[in-house]
């Protein structure tokens, strides 16, 4: 998915609480709302088993869709020709703070 579309998605749960975010993330029906909620869920995991913190006195601290390789394709159009085709990816980046 474009990082453009992903971005969207994440400018709406920055500076929010975990559990604030995952509820707005919940509500937006779109697809990248889902890989989001996914990658949250994991960095909640990881804050509170790799680092002891409390689930419920984190927030997001930061979210980011950077740009991620692309799948160049070829389209066939008329008179034999080719169209290309660029299929966006992107890396979703959440770090997540307890308020210290």
């Amino acid at each position: 998915m474009s990082p453009a579309k992903v971005g969207e998605v994440t400018r709406m749960i920055q500076g929010k609480s975990a559990a604030d975010a995952l509820e707005v993330l919940r509500a937006v029906p779109r697809k990248s709302a889902r890989m989001i909620e996914k990658t949250l869920k994991s960095a909640i995991a990881n804050a509170t088993n790799n680092f002891k913190l409390a689930a419920d006195a984190l927030s997001v601290k930061e979210a980011v869709a950077n740009e991620g390789p692309r799948l160049k394709r070829f389209q066939p159009k008329a008179r034999g020709s080719a169209g290309p085709i660029i299929k966006r990816t992107s890396h979703i980046q959440i770090i997540l703070t307890d308020g210290q």
